[in-house]
């Protein structure tokens, strides 16, 4: 398996170096973001891990169009092209993706950049909190311009549902529903039009996938988790959430444990849009 995870130590290590012994040259990218303050620049000038670029979840992650596209439709070739040169990514870099929300919205940097074809992505295990922790320093300010990054992307690396896909893979696979349990239920809905999940879900709040230090769990628990939830070994598993930026936290705690997640990019956003697609409501 690919290396998914890295340690504080370890990208101090590298940073250090230069480069990751088992890897490239180090390129490290903040991704902070939240549903109420979706703009981590300021949080990212107040202090950041050395080195690092500020990743805009809403602006370089993510697209926007019709709502019927959902809230964070993947971004175009054209977009990420443009923020991989910002960032100053080169061919055969490791790049290493945090936040400070337990990689709750670096999970989607992670899942885009690889779909885009850069092979070599790590997400900081413990987000920035483990940096902080460990004792080591931030950096201050907005870093100068990164020269010009040569990486070329190539999106479409990774598996997806279509919007026409979905309800197929819930009945004849199994789907899970990272959102929080009370959304799932249809008990509350606080960012989208209908309340409820894709009729053959299965509710997996993907804040499971993590322990209580933040870091996510091991791979042997995590493959326990989603085998109790009705995981085959090493089978495909699709997974969605509010907006496809968590799901793709699932999608790391999946490929973690051995699974082959496939993203629903649009995911409920889009899904309760269309008063003609079915909902189910309750546990």
């Amino acid at each position: 398996m690919d290396r998914i995870l890295t340690t504080a130590a370890e990208l101090r290590a590298a940073l250090a170096a230069g480069r990751y012994p088992d890897g490239g040259p180090v390129r490290v990218l903040d991704v902070r973001w939240w549903l109420d303050r979706p703009d981590g620049r300021p949080a990212f000038r107040a202090g950041h891990i050395p080195g690092a670029r500020y990743a805009d979840l809403d602006t370089q992650l993510a697209a926007h169009g019709k709502p019927t596209d959902g809230r964070h439709p993947l971004p175009s070739s054209e977009a990420l092209q443009a923020a991989v040169r910002d960032w100053g990514i080169d061919d055969g870099d490791t790049v290493v993706v945090y936040d400070d929300v337990k990689n709750l919205a670096s999970g989607r940097a992670w899942w885009v950049l690889r779909d885009a074809g850069i092979t070599d992505v790590r997400v900081l295990d413990g987000a920035l909190a483990a940096w902080i922790d460990t004792g080591f320093e931030l950096e201050e300010g907005e870093p100068d311009a990164a020269r010009p990054g040569t990486a070329m992307v190539s999106p479409g690396s990774l598996p997806v549902l279509g919007v026409d896909e979905v309800l197929d893979h819930a009945r004849t696979g199994l789907l899970l529903d990272a959102r929080a349990g009370e959304r799932f239920r249809g008990e509350v809905e606080p960012m989208d039009p209908r309340a409820g999940h894709i009729p053959g879900a299965v509710s997996a709040p993907t804040t499971d996938n993590n322990d209580e230090t933040g870091r996510f769990r091991s791979p042997d628990e995590l493959r326990a988790r989603f085998a109790a939830l009705g995981a085959e070994p090493g089978s495909t598993v699709g997974v969605y959430c509010g907006s496809g930026v968590s799901a793709a936290h699932e999608a790391v705690a999946l490929s973690l444990a051995g699974y082959r997640p496939v993203l629903y990019p649009g995911s409920w956003s889009q899904w309760s849009q269309d008063p003609d697609r079915p909902i189910a409501t309750g546990a």
